[in-house]
């Protein structure tokens, strides 16, 4: 949310007071994979599907609705890495879910036969390496059938339809061009087209029976980095759905009218956007919420201090409210059978991680369905809290302060705790209020968090977003350090003992803070971090590249473009890495393919060739973060050793 620059004093929502008991949770405790996770319902409500640990690895689980896990059958039996995505079909002997190799991201679909759930699964997309798997729908007119996005030719991404009991694939619908989408109604039949033109603007046209086109609504591309979202096609094929600012500062949900090109608002909310966070990847809270039997649209998520669901279906607002009364925390999931009476919810909850319970909404009893994390006592976490200031400029910033137990504001003359900072990758993403498992760990090691939504961050308006085009290791790094001003300031944290952390783009943060302000940070971890942009931006993967009209080339610059590449390579760390005298940790996984090894191997030696001291971990079986918990727990016990040494917390 933004607003105009204010000169009142910065407000905080930072946690009370608490006792000075500190109970030390083990890092198993915080990073070991979670018990249970994901559930859902199949489509006729008898039975539930989750992720649980089998054979050493995160497995899916199948039971009764009315069993418990003592009776469930483990229907993958995967000892490489844990699965997190996996999918019903209209068939119910046959399951599906994505999996790539050691964290690559080169997506296959496998097929369960649950009449047989010993037996290997089945790769039903069998892809040259570079290929991927990008979405999977379920086909309801033909339920013994998927359609499936994906890209045997690396250049080329096109809807396909897969034969589940025979995994005969054939092309459903090609994509005009790689810039260019049918945006297709339930049954895969192209209703509206999209494509994003040289100069970045995306064009949304009607597409008529006969194949012609007619342009309905051209949206500017800067306040879209990562695209037009959320983006659907109303089930019956008549409207498209659009995140869209329009004339507002505000993300809104709109729908265009494919026959007339009339534009209504749907869901809107003054002051705040969409929360578009799901847009990233599985697991993380959907825009949208839809109906499963007809995938209308019943409700709509926000950002806020606390996120916030808007209801746009009368039927699922006594829905809403009954599953609301089961939890002091925010609903985040909720997932139903296809005839509405049956519900799984799961709910964001700074101190309570991955509580799921089933309702009935025919008799309106409830029973909680299991918890990802029983190991951990709400009571010996912290609570997380809103808070707000303005950056050196006046632009609004918001983010979350968790104190170690125990904390309290202290004066100058007192003692403080260390800070940690840490920062959200993307950059087109942002923190939220609920459980993390780094941020907790922090705190219980004696640190105090402070999570901020620097410019560049999504969910608080275009003006927010846009502030940051041009400004890497500029005015987004300064709004980090007046994030740390502003908490020294406000009696939180010692000034002497600041830290910095961060993933991806927080990586980059980072080495930014090490290299640009070589004295503002103690101690500093870059995990799969960015060191050299035009290097990054090179090595993205070959059908990645022309969508960054808007994204990085727009926010940061064209290596290609001789002035823009010599400006990346004043930004990047690389090119200033001789500054660097802050103690170092980097992580990096070697199969990244957003973020290559190279980025961190560059770093390291540059600083080992000077003999300045930098600890390295590498893992040869991950990606773009550490997905499998042995390597989370490495990377977590290095990090508690480097911050204990150097900023003053536990070890």
């Amino acid at each position: 949310m933004t607003q105009a620059p204010t000169t009142q004093a910065p407000t905080t929502q930072a946690p009370t007071t608490r006792t000075p008991t500190r109970t030390r949770i083990t890092l198993e405790d915080f990073f070991a994979d979670p018990e249970f996770a994901g559930p859902s319902l199949s489509p006729d409500g008898t039975r539930i599907a989750y992720l649980a640990a089998h054979r050493g690895r995160r497995n899916l689980w199948v039971r009764g609705v009315d069993e418990t896990h003592a009776d469930a059958v483990a229907v993958t039996h995967d000892t490489r890495r844990g699965i997190s995505r996996y999918h019903w079909t209209g068939d119910p002997r046959w399951m599906l879910y994505e999996q790539d190799t050691d964290g690559n991201e080169d997506w296959h679909l496998y097929r369960v036969d649950l009449d047989a759930p010993g037996e290997p699964a089945v790769d039903l997309t069998p892809m040259a390496p570079g290929s991927r798997v990008f979405g999977v729908e379920p086909a309801h007119e033909r339920p013994g059938t998927v359609l499936v996005w994906m890209n045997p030719d690396p250049m080329s991404i096109d809807m396909f339809r897969v034969d589940l009991a025979t995994g005969e694939t054939t092309l459903e619908l090609a994509q005009p061009g790689l810039r260019e989408t049918w945006l297709t109604d339930r049954e895969g039949r192209p209703a509206f087209h999209s494509v994003m033109t040289e100069a970045g603007d995306y064009e949304f046209s009607a597409v008529d029976p006969d194949g012609g086109r007619r342009l309905l609504r051209t949206v500017g591309g800067p306040e879209h980095p990562v695209g037009v979202y959320p983006q659907m096609v109303t089930p019956d094929g008549t409207g498209l759905l659009l995140g869209l600012y329009q004339d507002s500062d505000d993300l809104r949900l709109v729908r265009i009218d494919r026959e007339t090109g009339e534009q209504t608002v749907v869901s809107a909310v003054d002051g705040t956007s969409l929360d578009t966070l799901g847009m990233l990847g599985p697991g993380l809270p959907q825009t949208l919420l839809t109906d499963r039997a007809t995938g209308e649209v019943v409700a709509a998520r926000y950002v806020g201090d606390r996120p916030h669901l808007e209801i746009l279906d009368p039927d699922f607002a006594p829905v809403y409210e009954a599953l609301s009364a089961l939890s002091d925390g925010v609903l985040e999931s909720a997932s139903s059978d296809e005839s509405g009476r049956l519900w799984i919810a799961g709910y964001t909850h700074d101190r309570e991680p991955g509580v799921y319970r089933l309702y009935d909404h025919a008799t309106g009893e409830s029973r909680e369905l299991f918890r990802a994390h029983p190991q951990l006592d709400p009571a010996d976490l912290v609570p997380t809290g809103a808070v707000s200031f303005a950056a050196r400029d006046g632009l609004p910033l918001h983010g979350f302060l968790t104190l170690p137990p125990g904390a309290t504001r202290q004066d100058a003359a007192a003692e403080r705790p260390p800070l940690v900072l840490v920062v959200h990758g993307g950059p087109w993403a942002h923190d939220t209020w609920g459980y993390d498992p780094e941020v907790q760990f922090l705190a219980n090691r004696g640190y105090a968090v402070l999570q901020v939504n620097f410019r560049g961050s999504t969910g608080y308006g275009r003006r927010h977003l846009t502030a940051a085009i041009g400004e890497l290791a500029g005015a987004m790094h300064d709004d980090l350090i007046d994030a740390c001003d502003w908490a020294v300031g406000q009696g939180w944290a010692d000034p002497d003992r600041i830290g910095i952390y961060g993933g991806s783009y927080g990586g980059y943060a980072a080495l930014v803070g090490v290299t640009v302000t070589p004295d503002r940070f103690a101690a500093a971890v870059d995990y799969v971090g960015i060191s050299d942009l035009a290097n990054f931006m090179r090595t993205l993967p070959e059908f990645v590249r022309p969508y960054q009209v808007n994204a990085w080339y727009r926010y940061a610059g064209d290596p290609d473009v001789p002035e823009q590449a010599a400006d990346l390579a004043a930004r990047s760390p690389i090119t200033m890495v001789d500054r660097i005298r802050t103690p170092l940790l980097v992580a990096q996984g070697a199969n990244d393919a957003r973020v290559v090894q190279a980025e961190s191997d560059n770093i390291v030696a540059s600083l080992r060739e000077r003999g300045v001291p930098v600890e390295y971990l590498l893992a040869t079986d991950e990606g773009h973060g550490f997905g499998n918990p042995e390597n989370r727990i490495r990377l977590f016990r290095a990090i508690e050793r480097h911050f204990a040494e150097h900023l003053g917390g536990s070890a």
